[in-house]
């Protein structure tokens, strides 16, 4: 397997408000959200960061999905630099989180509609592509109902299919599962895996064992910042679950922090 994303030192700090220092029990004015992070990502894999809330995972898919711009570091997204061209970035991968707010007066179709044409689909392709997306997600019931009036469910794999409309061969998803009922989460993890069996690139964050477990080739953990660990799932879980080796690196993290 090639790689097809690598980041090298990526670095990102954020000023703290009073109010912010107060809330995390800190003196800092600068907090490091991101130190030093290194990692690839191959073709035709899921790749998990793991790591606590806090971590900086979602500092670290902003970064790669260009919405905000690391202080130190690159990162080459399938050839096309985070740094110096992050349009091309942004026409290569989609990028999905649960802090992805629809508009509630607007319709799945017009919504689709509208992100086609951002993105350059001729009419043709696109209504092949929304037919196809809207029946394997069942939004093709509710494709004229406002999102106003749509389940957390629903919002939530309009959300997807909006994310991928231009079929990318990298999809980030921020904690992809965040607060969807069994069934709708099954949706999602299938959809993942099916990504992969078609060759493409799925990055998660997410700080939830089982589903790295069941869904992740490989993946880093994160903690406050730093990535503490990198390798196949196998590797990582020789002699021990998932859950026991993240504690185990925690432990040894915080250890040599304090």
């Amino acid at each position: 397997m090639g790689v097809i994303l690598k980041t090298e030192g990526l670095h990102k700090t954020f000023r703290l408000s009073a109010k912010q220092q107060k809330l995390q029990k800190t003196k800092e004015k600068i907090k490091t959200a991101v130190d030093n992070l290194s990692f690839e990502a191959y073709k035709g894999e899921i790749f998990g960061l793991l790591g606590p809330n806090g971590a900086g995972k979602t500092t670290t898919l902003r970064m790669l999905a260009t919405l905000i711009k690391a202080d130190k570091g690159e990162a080459v997204v399938d050839g096309a630099s985070i740094t110096k061209e992050p349009e091309l970035v942004r026409s290569k991968l989609g990028f999905l989180t649960s802090e992805l707010k629809l508009e509630d007066f607007f319709t799945p179709n017009y919504l689709f509609d509208f992100f086609a044409k951002i993105h350059n689909i001729d009419s043709q392709t696109a209504e092949h592509r929304k037919k196809e997306l809207f029946e394997k997600f069942g939004i093709d019931e509710f494709a004229e109902v406002k999102v106003a009036n749509h389940s957390t469910g629903m919002k939530q794999k309009t959300s997807l299919v909006i994310s991928v409309i231009h079929d990318p061969n990298i999809i980030i998803f921020d904690e992809p599962t965040n607060g969807l009922d069994v069934l709708t989460a099954k949706v999602v993890t299938d959809f993942l895996l099916e990504m992969r069996d078609q060759g493409k690139t799925v990055i998660l964050s997410t700080h939830i064992f089982s589903l790295v477990e069941k869904l992740c080739d490989r993946a880093g953990v994160i903690i406050n910042g730093k990535l503490v660990a990198c390798d196949t799932l196998e590797n990582m879980t020789r002699e021990k679950s998932l859950e026991d080796v993240f504690f185990d690196l925690y432990a040894e993290s915080v250890g040599e922090s304090a």
